[in-house]
């Protein structure tokens, strides 16, 4: 049975990034996985320091959510992240806490297989390639972790846009590929 992280970093209220990983989540259930759903909304993570003491101390000096999190990284088999694209890029909540999780890259990490789950009114299939490439400079530190699947719903715009689309069925079965 594999654990599954599943992180959703849009803030906003009926989010698209949101829904999609809901029916990630869905398909790796019905697999028979064991799925956490952690949500950034109220998550209180500031920005790294760059003192790199969490290679000494196994954790980041900075007090606030982003510790918890990373414990949470540590000891999951795999990873999905879902991130509204802000100007073709990922949300700026969600490169804040792949830095903060920078006491990973000193430790002996579970997780191996990495997913992304992208949402953006722009519907051009070129739309999340920047934030693909920003997440893989992040799984390229960890040599035992890899970009495993992606999922890109574009043309999604206001809360709740993504009702019907396409995608869904691609997140679902994404999340139903992971054997348990």
């Amino acid at each position: 049975m594999s654990i599954i992280l599943v992180i959703s970093t849009s803030l906003r209220v009926n989010s698209n990034s949101e829904v999609l990983a809901n029916e990630f989540v869905r398909g790796a259930k019905d697999a028979g996985n064991v799925v956490e759903v952690l949500s950034l909304k109220k998550k209180s993570i500031a920005f790294c320091q760059g003192c790199l003491t969490c290679g000494k101390l196994g954790h980041c000096v900075i007090n606030d959510d982003a510790i918890e999190i990373a414990k949470k990284m540590h000891d999951a088999d795999a990873i999905c992240f879902a991130t509204p694209i802000y100007y073709y890029e990922m949300s700026g909540q969600m490169k804040t806490l792949l830095d903060r999780c920078n006491s990973l890259y000193y430790s002996d990490y579970h997780f191996r297989n990495i997913y992304l789950l992208t949402c953006a009114a722009e519907d051009e299939e070129t739309t999340p390639e920047r934030a693909v490439s920003g997440l893989c400079g992040w799984i390229d530190c960890y040599a035992n972790a890899k970009l495993s699947g992606t999922v890109f719903a574009g043309g999604v715009n206001d809360g709740g846009d993504i009702k019907n689309h396409k995608s869904l069925q691609a997140a679902y079965e994404l999340g139903k590929s992971i054997k348990a």
